[in-house]
């Protein structure tokens, strides 16, 4: 063999040895990659929930806040979907927000009416865009207080579930409230401030105005001491001393399926505790009207129970009833409910909801953001009151014949049949086995 033909021998097998060892090293390569990219994926699951989330409620912030600091808008960036179970690492508290919201655009506050928008959804959106949610809905043991219906408002909503803390030390499971509640307004040093997070990021009709850390046995619902109620009304053509000499009637433990909408399938029992009933002037007038609230407290309601209280007491006040209606109607004996129209729902704010040592907490700078975002709100609707009232002064005169009240019922005694003597819809007993009925049918 000649030395060439030799050469060209050894030269194919390193190139065969070469090639074996690219393949060996490219097998390596593969490996090391696949454990480097699970290692940044670990790090920015860690790194995005705690810088990106506050740096996002600020910017959310300062654009609902309808700030300029220069002419050109900011461009809107759409926060991607993620998944609440890639943050269980992270640990957690389980807390008590406070929320505030002007129920005017919303179908009510819960989301499983299906309807958009709901109060909740906004929340609940909210929370993914900050990462504060970590689990399900289950598994973050998420409860309300209470459930307000469309339109209806709210400044002391409360519900309550596990978010995000950066406090590692914390166990959530086993601390108590009394022993997580720092004395310090802003809370614990170092922990997310909840309230400025989730409001740089919720519409403007929404506001969290406080949290509280809770034990895992809390329950927005269960733990609630009472509930508070207002309804603002003109007090045209009304006689609010006879109202209010009835509306304390129904201080006490009554049976109340007749100032209801009657939900047979899901409440058995009828009977609730009023606490404590008061109609006060408020701090309004308009061209000599002047506003009124009813005040209702109890231990817990049903469903529509107040505005079809004040739906009977405004026929009181206009002398259409007396006031031993409101007698008649808590007679277990009446187990009908005469038909009639509810009272309006926009008038109607769930004022406040009382708990056990609960103190929420709220930063300064939270607080004062709250305060200029309400004085400014308050100014935009003193504004669009004033354009009203111009363009009420622009028409013509009319009569002095006030045959209306402001309330929105047509005071017309003539046609107007008495409660007792209406036609009744069915009671509780007919609702149940008409239920009986189609389940035996199905």
């Amino acid at each position: 063999m000649s030395e060439g033909a030799e050469e060209v021998i050894n030269l194919r097998s390193q190139i065969t040895c070469l090639q074996n060892r690219v393949r060996e090293l490219e097998e390596e390569n593969a490996k090391f990659s696949s454990r480097l990219s699970r290692c940044r994926c670990n790090e920015l699951q860690e790194k995005m929930p705690r810088e990106k989330s506050e740096n996002l409620g600020e910017e959310r912030g300062e654009m609902n806040s309808g700030s300029k600091r220069s002419g050109r808008k900011k461009a809107t960036r759409k926060t991607p979907g993620y998944d609440t179970r890639i943050m269980n690492h992270h640990p957690r508290r389980y807390v008590a927000l406070k929320v505030m919201y002007f129920g005017q655009r919303f179908y009510g506050f819960s989301q499983e009416a299906q309807m958009d928008p709901s109060i909740e959804s906004e929340i609940f959106k909210a929370l993914e865009t900050t990462r504060l949610l970590i689990g399900d809905k289950k598994e973050i043991q998420y409860s309300r207080c209470g459930r307000t219906d469309k339109g209806v408002s709210a400044f002391g909503q409360v519900i309550a579930l596990y978010l995000r803390s950066k406090l590692k030390d914390i166990d959530a499971h086993n601390k108590h409230s009394g022993e997580t509640v720092p004395e310090e307004q802003d809370g614990p040093p170092g922990e997310i401030d909840y309230v400025r997070v989730l409001n740089g990021v919720l519409p403007k009709d929404i506001r969290i105005v406080g949290w509280c850390p809770v034990s895992s046995d809390f329950s927005a619902r269960f733990s609630c001491l009472s509930r508070e109620y207002k309804y603002f009304f003109w007090g045209d053509n009304l006689n609010l001393s006879v109202m209010e000499t009835a509306g304390k009637k129904l201080i006490g433990e009554h049976d109340f399926r007749n100032f209801c909408k009657m939900d047979a399938l899901n409440v058995h029992t009828y009977r609730r505790n009023v606490m404590s009933f008061k109609i006060s002037p408020c701090d309004m007038r308009f061209e000599g009207h002047q506003l009124y609230a009813i005040k209702i407290k109890g231990r817990a309601f049903l469903w529509h129970q107040v505005r079809c209280i004040v739906a009977v007491l405004f026929m009181i006040g206009q002398g259409l009833e007396s006031p031993e209606v409101i007698d008649a109607l808590l007679d277990t004996r009446t187990l009908r409910k005469p038909q009639y129209l509810m009272a309006p729902e926009i008038p109607l704010v769930l004022l406040s909801c009382e708990f056990e040592g609960l103190k929420f907490l709220c930063s300064s700078d939270a607080g004062q953001a709250l305060h200029v975002h309400l004085e400014n709100e308050c100014r935009l609707y003193q504004l669009q009151a004033a354009i009203f009232r111009e363009a009420l002064l622009s028409l013509l005169p009319l009569s002095t014949d006030k045959d209306s009240s402001s309330n929105g019922v047509t005071r017309k005694k003539a046609s107007h049949v008495p409660l007792m003597s209406r036609e009744t819809e069915p009671s509780y007993e007919e609702r149940r086995a008409k239920l009986e009925t189609a389940k035996l049918r199905a």
